[in-house]
């Protein structure tokens, strides 16, 4: 179940602003660089992200139906500020929640039991660490 409209748009106007201090310096949380599949447009856009074997998880809370997600899926590749380090990061694949979970933290676990996602994209990091 994604979440909720309503909370998309508090998100979109408030929390990210706040988000946004932390995000590429305090994980989870991360900047995702992407750019606009129709307009051309650079973004940056505050998201939560788990390093695995080959590169990163980002569960969909918000469902597949959002527009960085489709940016990325669309280019083929992003890049991700995690831990004041941008990773270039390509293969994004869809996957369901189940293939991920067991590598997320515990309480992230536990906070997916509540949010229940359906969905998770992986991406690969083209530097290989």
């Amino acid at each position: 179940m994604p979440i909720p409209r309503a909370v998309t748009r508090f998100n979109k106007t408030v929390a990210n602003h706040v988000t946004g201090i932390f995000a590429g310096r305090v994980p989870p949380l991360a900047v995702m660089k992407h750019t606009g599949r129709t307009s051309g447009k650079a973004y940056e856009t505050p998201i939560m992200a788990f390093r695995t074997e080959s590169g990163f998880a980002i569960v969909l809370t918000y469902g597949r139906n959002v527009d960085w997600l489709k940016n990325v899926i669309a280019a083929g590749k992003c890049e991700l500020l995690y831990r004041r380090r941008w990773y270039a990061l390509e293969s994004p694949q869809l996957r369901p929640i189940t293939e991920v979970k067991d590598s997320l933290p515990r309480l992230i676990k536990t906070i997916l039991r509540v949010i229940k996602p359906k969905d998770a994209l992986l991406l690969s990091d083209r530097a290989g660490h």
